[in-house]
This record gives structure tokens, C-alpha cells and sequence, in this order.
């Protein structure tokens, strides 16, 4: 990143505010000039007291009439100068406060546009992403105000006070010319010391941001296990690295800033002497009030000087700063890309064909899958952790696309279905599903906006969590993310009744409910499914045992297939697990109740109340 790249990153932000730019712009020019008054003033007023002196009876009015005027000129420059400041930096932060808007709606809209890979990778967990974000927004505007408020008034100001050092003796400005490209040279060399230390700061605040989001989220986990301490130290390790880093950066930047104002005194010196030396050798126009002027004018010539070193380090902690930011900005590789195919109906047939797939972090997932998945009816993925089948759903809804092989909804190619028209089609439940910031009634009417307040009661009662919803002192409008684990999962099955979809993928939908609950959402998802495709993944029994198709997994592969009784009848991974799953149960047990007739009496009676 350069700083021409940078500026032209901005450009697009700053543009809609062209006629604040123009404001600025005019009250820079006003105020530089205002920064010259005093210059310009001193000098004619030295002089005209130099020939004054010795004062006679006849020269004190004359005296009091220079006197105030310089004051009154003086006073009515502060004033206006006043004004003009007040202006010119409330357009500044102005501008800066709505370019900071824009730019950070700007990142966050092309954040939404990436595929999950991009979310995926290491590089990008969501504090490192947060912090990229945050401090490129902040440092980009602070540019845009740096430039308007600082860098364009200082400068302007520095080139119209050596108009004037030329105007009045070349040699003094030529002199005065001459220290600005060493300061210039100094400041590059500081900045180019310092740039690996910046980079790697930003580094360090990325881990340190990302660690503690990671200790509020795994607060529970750590407190369980009495692990404080361990997690403290690991901040403290990188608390230290930031700390070390830090001083080795304010060290250099000591040791140059002491070099430059060295630089700065010296060009001082030279004036003064070299001004001193044409008055006295009498160089036509070089009179006494000339010292002051010059010396005055040289403090506007060093005035950006002085302050280079800060905008500078400003500069190019935004420098690198804008390298993540315009990373994400301009990304183009992780956007998500769809077809255009939309057709009037979505039947719900899908075809798999020899498809690998690896995760961003290197993981080799899948390995030649071949699947067919019939429309309107229910098949399940079954394996144990780890085998594939979360990433295969992952990828029939297009947050990735295989590595090889092709995927085919209905005959057609996924890449050529546009994007959000398949997902409009496609209802997805999972084991821990994201509950926002916002009441009951909003969290379920995300599965369809334009939904009515009677569509997300019927979803409610289809999820069997409108009687809990009641039963709360503001009913709908409670807040989502104050209800129990398994309420907010009926509300993510909830959200998934009023999208009302013809595919449905189950990941693990009653992972977090109770039995009865469980029993409950089951009888309505077995509502759903009728004349629907649905693909199931599920460790329990219950919810896969009645699909028409089972895929067996093991280590990203399909090693079975067929219907649910074929497969349990030629043994391996399915058998295996339901043969588990069924002593978990203790299904001996169970079925000796039954036969007892312990527990058909209770369900009998269960009936009958219900009834």
C-alpha cells in the first residue's frame, strides 16, 4: 500500500461531499494567508519604530497611531482567523465523521457479499476481522481529516511564507529551501525504519482483540475447569510481544524526532545569521524589521515540519491499517458468484458426481462423493463426527463449491443457479443456530420478512414454543436471546416453518431439546416433510430411521447406501451406530416395560388426556 494507493482507495468516499472539499478548501487559503499577518505586520512595524527613535515631542502621537493600528489589525486578523478555524475544522471532522460512516457500511456490505471460505480461513476469526475493520475505518478518516485540518492548512501556509522569503531576499529563501528536503529525507528514513514494527503491531492487536472475544465467549469452559490463570498468561504473552513492540517504535521515533529538530534549529540559526549579515552589509531592501519577518516566515516554513513527524506517523499507521481494510474492500476472489437460473419451480433433485472438497485451512473433507437425492422424499446422512456430512449439506447450499466433480439441483449445475433464489427454496435447521439481537417475533420472522404477526404465531405452535411464548411477561416481543437453549432452538425450527421451503436440510435439529421436546418437534418436522426433499443428519434414532435413503459415512467417503433396512442388514458404520445408539437407550430395558405393559398403560393414558 502507498499513499497514492490509499488516496485513491478514499477517493470514492470523499467525492459525494465535493462542496464540503470546496468549503474546506477556501477556508485553508484564507486562514494560510491570515498565518502571514503577523510576518507582514511585525516588519512594517519595526521599521516605522526604528525611524522613530529618538522619539520627539512631535513623534508621540505618530507612535500612538502605528500602535493602534498594529493592534487593531492584529485583533481583527485573530478574530477572522477565529472564524476561519472554526469553520475549516468543523468541515474537516464533519467530512470525517461521514466518511467513517460510509467506509465502514461500505466493508460491512462487501463483507456480506463473500463466501463462508472467506469466514474460514485463520486468518479471518471474527476479532482479527473486527479489529482490521475498525482500526482501517478509524485511521482512513483520520486521514481525511489530518489532510484538511493539518497537512493541507500547514502546507499551504509553508509554500506562501517562502513566496514571501523569495519575494523579499532570494538567499534567504533559498536557505530556507534548502533544510526542508533534509527534514523530508530524515522523516522518510524514520518511516521506512519503522514500517515492519507498525506492520507487526497491527499483527499483535489482531491476536490481542481475537483473545479476548475468545475468554467472553469460552467464559463458561474456563471457569469450569478453574483455567483463569493459564488464560491470563496467554494474554500476557501477547501483551508483552504488543508492549516490546511498542517501545522498540517509540524509541526510534525518539532518537529521529530529536534528529529532525536538531535539522530545524539549525536552519534557524542560518537565518537569523544570514539576515543579520545583509542589514548590516546594507543589501538594498534588507532593513531591521527584515530579522524578524524572515525569522517569522521561516517559523511558518517549519511550523509542518514540526509537526511532519506526527502526521507522518499518522500517515503511516494508516498506511498499514488501509492494507487490511482495502484487502477485504476490494476482494474479488472470495465474493460469492451465482448464475442466473431461476425457475418457476424447484423440485428438489439433487445429484452428486465424483465431488472432493478441502477447507480452507487444508482439510480434505470429501473424498469422490456420489450421491442421488430424490425429490420429495427423506434421506439421511449417517456417520460418526468427522465423516463429511455437515460439509456435504454445507455444500448443496453453496457455501463452498467443490474442489472437483459437479452438483446438480434438478438437472442443473449449481454454479448456474443464482445464489439467493436457491436459498430462498432451501430451509436449513442446525445443531446451534444463531439467535440476533432482537425479540421472538423478529427472530422467526427472519425466515420470511413479510410475514404477518398470525404466520409467526402458527409457526410458533407447529415449533410447540407458543404456549413458553405466552406464558412470558411481553410474549413475542421478549428478547430472543434470554430464552433457554432449547427454546431458541424451536425458534430456529419456527424461523424455518413461516420460510415454508420445498427442501429442507436437518442438521442435528433437536441436539439441545429434552425428550418430550424433542418427541414434539419431531411429530411437526415429520409434518414438514411431506412432499418436501428432505436431508436429515441426526444421531438420534428416531429422526433418521423412517428415511427413504440412508448414506452411510466413514472418513469423508460414502461407504453404504440404499434404504434404511438394506443397510442395516449388510452391517458396517450404520449398523454399528444404531446398534450403539440402541444400547445408550437401554432398549432391553424399554422393551421389557413394554411388554410389561408398564409403559403402553402410561401411553394409553398420556392418549386419552390429550384426547
Amino acid at each position: 500500500m502507498t499513499i497514492g494507493n490509499m488516496f485513491k482507495g478514499i477517493r470514492p468516499f470523499v467525492k459525494p461531499y465535493k462542496w464540503l472539499v470546496v468549503g474546506t478548501l477556501v477556508m485553508t487559503f484564507v486562514g494560510s494567508l491570515m498565518a502571514q499577518v503577523n510576518a507582514v505586520v511585525l516588519d512594517w512595524t519595526v521599521d516605522k519604530i526604528n525611524s522613530l527613535i529618538p522619539l520627539g515631542e512631535g513623534q508621540w502621537g505618530e507612535a500612538i497611531r502605528i500602535l493602534t493600528l498594529i493592534s487593531g489589525i492584529l485583533l481583527g486578523k485573530e478574530l477572522v482567523a477565529a472564524v476561519i478555524t472554526f469553520a475549516q475544522r468543523y468541515y474537516g471532522e464533519r467530512m470525517r465523521i461521514l466518511v467513517s460512516r460510509d467506509m465502514a457500511q461500505a466493508v460491512i456490505e462487501r463483507m456480506l457479499t463473500f463466501r463462508v471460505a472467506f469466514f474460514a480461513a485463520d486468518d479471518n476469526e471474527p476479532g482479527k476481522l473486527q479489529t482490521r475493520i475498525d482500526r482501517g475505518v478509524e485511521s482512513l478518516s483520520n486521514t481525511v481529516k489530518n489532510f484538511f485540518i493539518d497537512i493541507l492548512p500547514m502546507f499551504t501556509s509553508a509554500i506562501l511564507a517562502l513566496i514571501l522569503m523569495y519575494a523579499a531576499n532570494v538567499y534567504v529563501g533559498i536557505v530556507a529551501t534548502c533544510i526542508v528536503p533534509i527534514y523530508f529525507w530524515i522523516t522518510f528514513r524514520q518511516a521506512k525504519k519503522l514500517k515492519g514494527w507498525r506492520r507487526g503491531m497491527r499483527t499483535y492487536r489482531e491476536a490481542k482483540s481475537h483473545g479476548i472475544m475468545n475468554i467472553i465467549e469460552s467464559i463458561t469452559v474456563i471457569k469450569s475447569f478453574n483455567r483463569e490463570r493459564i488464560e491470563g498468561d496467554k494474554q500476557l504473552a501477547l501483551q508483552n510481544a504488543l508492549t516490546e513492540n511498542q517501545m522498540t517504535t517509540r524509541r526510534l521515533s525518539f532518537l529521529y524526532d530529536g534528529l529532525k529538530s536538531f535539522v530545524e534549529q539549525i536552519g534557524t540559526v542560518l537565518i537569523i545569521i544570514l539576515t543579520a549579515y545583509l542589514v548590516l552589509s546594507g543589501y538594498p531592501g534588507m532593513t531591521i524589521g527584515k530579522i524578524m519577518y524572515h525569522i517569522m516566515l521561516f517559523n511558518n516554513v517549519s511550523a509542518p515540519i514540526r509537526q511532519l513527524h506526527r502526521i507522518y506517523d499518522d500517515m503511516n499507521d494508516a498506511l498499514i491499517y488501509a492494507e487490511g481494510y482495502f484487502d477485504i474492500l476490494n476482494n474479488d476472489v472470495d465474493v460469492e458468484r451465482g448464475g442466473s437460473y431461476r425457475p418457476e419451480k424447484v423440485v428438489g433433485e439433487f445429484d452428486i458426481e465424483h465431488v472432493d472438497f478441502t477447507y480452507p485451512n487444508g482439510t480434505k473433507a470429501l473424498h469422490d462423493i456420489n450421491m442421488h437425492i430424490a425429490p420429495g422424499k427423506r434421506t439421511a446422512f449417517v456417520g460418526l463426527s468427522g465423516a463429511g456430512k455437515s460439509t456435504i449439506v454445507n455444500l448443496l447450499d453453496k457455501f463452498y463449491e467443490p474442489d472437483c466433480g459437479s452438483i446438480k439441483l434438478d438437472g442443473v449445475d449449481l454454479r448456474e443457479w443464482d445464489t439467493q433464489y436457491l436459498r430462498e427454496h432451501i430451509g436449513l435447521v442446525l445443531q446451534k443456530n444463531h439467535i440476533f439481537d432482537g425479540s421472538i417475533e423478529e427472530n422467526i420472522l427472519y425466515g420470511n420478512p413479510h410475514a404477518t404477526h398470525d404466520d409467526v404465531v402458527e409457526a410458533a405452535k407447529k415449533a410447540y414454543l407458543y404456549d413458553q411464548v405466552v406464558a412470558l411477561p411481553k410474549g413475542f416481543d421478549t428478547k430472543a436471546t434470554n430464552l433457554s437453549g432449547g427454546q431458541q432452538q424451536r425458534v430456529a425450527i419456527a424461523r424455518m416453518f413461516i420460510k415454508n421451503p420445498p427442501i429442507i436440510f436437518l442438521d442435528e435439529p433437536t441436539a439441545s431439546l429434552d425428550a418430550i421436546a424433542t418427541e414434539q418437534i419431531k411429530n411437526s418436522i415429520d409434518a414438514i416433510k411431506m412432499n418436501r426433499t428432505v436431508i436429515i443428519i441426526s444421531h438420534n434414532i428416531s429422526q433418521i430411521i423412517d428415511s427413504e435413503m440412508t448414506y452411510a459415512l466413514r472418513n469423508g467417503r460414502v461407504e453404504q447406501s440404499g434404504d434404511t433396512e438394506e443397510v442395516y442388514r449388510r452391517g458396517g458404520i450404520y449398523k454399528e451406530i444404531i446398534d450403539a445408539s440402541a444400547r445408550s437407550l437401554n432398549i432391553g430395558k424399554i422393551a421389557d416395560l413394554l411388554d410389561d405393559g408398564k409403559i403402553n398403560d402410561s401411553i394409553v393414558i398420556n392418549e386419552r388426556e390429550d384426547a
